[in-house]
């Protein structure tokens, strides 16, 4: 598996969390930024990570900002993304077995780190469960196709 992460100012700490427990889980992932405690703009960092996921290059991504909201509205805009906004370990399962979400936002000002890396390792630990909620994810597929 290969895992694009990226952040606002809003949400490097976390970031590192993750980074830390991608490594320890021996998670491939590249790391889009940002570097900087200063205020940017959360796009920047959100559609760069869902275009390539989107593309393909790879298979999920993790977004992190200081509600996680910003984050999600700008990534579920790349065609192809399922993006859900998480801040508890059940819904971080749900969603990538029922959802396929390939993208997970969280924020920074909302959880702390050790509940962050819990919903991570529970979301990077999940698979689609296809069956009846594949016909549902089709149909999202379909109406982003017209």
């Amino acid at each position: 598996m290969r895992v694009a992460i990226s952040s606002d100012h809003g949400g490097i700490n976390i970031r590192e969390e993750i980074k830390q427990l991608m490594d320890e889980m021996g998670i491939e992932y590249e790391d889009f930024g940002c570097e900087c405690e200063t205020s940017v703009d959360y796009p920047d960092y959100a559609l760069p990570v869902a275009e390539k996921v989107a593309q393909g290059e790879f298979d999920r991504g993790i977004l992190i900002c200081g509600t996680g909201i910003g984050m999600s509205i700008a990534a579920n805009k790349v065609k192809g993304i399922r993006c859900a906004l998480v801040h508890d370990v059940y819904s971080a399962k749900l969603t990538r077995q029922h959802n396929d979400s390939n993208i997970i936002a969280m924020g920074e000002r909302v959880i702390g780190p050790g509940l962050a890396r819990e919903i991570a390792k529970a979301w990077l630990g999940e698979e689609f469960e296809g069956g009846r909620h594949a016909n549902r994810i089709g149909k999202i597929a379909s109406y982003e196709n017209k």
